[in-house]
């Protein structure tokens, strides 16, 4: 092993250019993939701590008080999503409207009535974030319950757009993968090439095939270790510089954003070597063939 080794970093010596463009290109592969996964998953932790923050607003028909309120109160109680329940009446909606308007709370003062709806406020349980929707539409179908809000459309299609990003990783990551896999293919095949006479004369000296391919396999998983390790190491650089400006513009939604977690740290730098190993592979059947 220490033989194979051997030959294979002189290989990377004496090809060092086409080694370089190899090795870029898998580093630059894993940091695009790796940027649109580190989005994704923060992405998918932001959504989750909406989630968890959810208040459901369940707005009240004009009219409804005393034991009709109490009986919808009693009901709203029993259900297990919900954590705690607040009876919010009209005046008490008009004094938080009035604090959250502080600067032109002048504009309430020419109300001849209160416009606003009685409403109970509901915090949710935790771990029940995804029910929300079927829970809204059990609550609605209650008597005397006018519109039960919590950011409905917003949440769907934040939801939606972090499925998307989503897709879209999986997609670089086959697309950029493929093209790994064919630069690392060119490099190994053009080294071959370079050494034909030098493997034709192992071959006739009794040789095996594995002995003649173990040094171009080492290469490639050497091409792909370093290409991915150094594609982490400029994108936890670049996390570093902006992880401060994120956490400044999102810390105010109780959310840290975070580096990717090792185990796909790990699952980067191995895919790297996957992808070195399967160039080795397509180069060698390829120099087989026409050998």
């Amino acid at each position: 092993m220490h033989l194979h080794l051997r030959k294979a970093l002189q290989d990377m010596r004496n090809n060092r250019f086409l080694n370089a463009v190899t090795i870029v290109t898998i580093a630059l592969a894993v940091i695009i993939v790796g940027a649109f996964s580190l989005f994704v998953v923060n992405a998918g932790d932001l959504l989750n701590t909406w989630r968890q923050g959810i208040r459901l607003m369940i707005y009240l028909d004009d009219g409804i008080a005393g034991e009709k309120r109490a009986q919808m109160e009693d009901q709203l109680r029993r259900m297990p999503e919900i954590e705690r329940l607040q009876f919010i009446s009209k005046q008490e909606a008009m004094d938080r409207l009035r604090r959250q308007m502080s600067r032109h709370a002048a504009l309430l003062e020419g109300l001849a009535q209160n416009p606003l709806p009685e409403a109970f406020e509901v915090e949710m349980r935790q771990g029940v974030e995804r029910k929300v929707e079927a829970l809204a539409q059990r609550i609605e179908q209650i008597d005397g319950v006018e519109e039960v809000a919590y950011g409905k459309q917003w949440i769907k299609r934040f939801g939606s757009l972090v499925e998307l990003l989503r897709i879209i990783s999986y997609a670089l990551t086959g697309l950029f993968s493929g093209a790994a896999v064919f630069f690392v293919a060119n490099t190994i095949r053009l080294i071959l090439y370079s050494r034909r006479e030098e493997v034709e004369i192992m071959r006739l000296v009794g040789a095996s095939e594995r002995f003649i391919r173990t040094p171009f396999y080492i290469q490639a998983l050497l091409q792909g270790a370093i290409g991915g390790l150094a594609g982490i190491g400029i994108l936890y650089l670049v996390y570093l510089f902006t992880a401060g400006d994120m956490a400044a513009a999102l810390g105010g939604f109780g959310f840290s954003f975070r580096f990717l977690p090792w185990t796909a740290v790990a699952g980067a730098v191995l895919a790297a070597m996957v992808v070195g190993w399967l160039g080795c592979l397509a180069s060698l059947k390829q120099f087989i063939v026409s050998s």
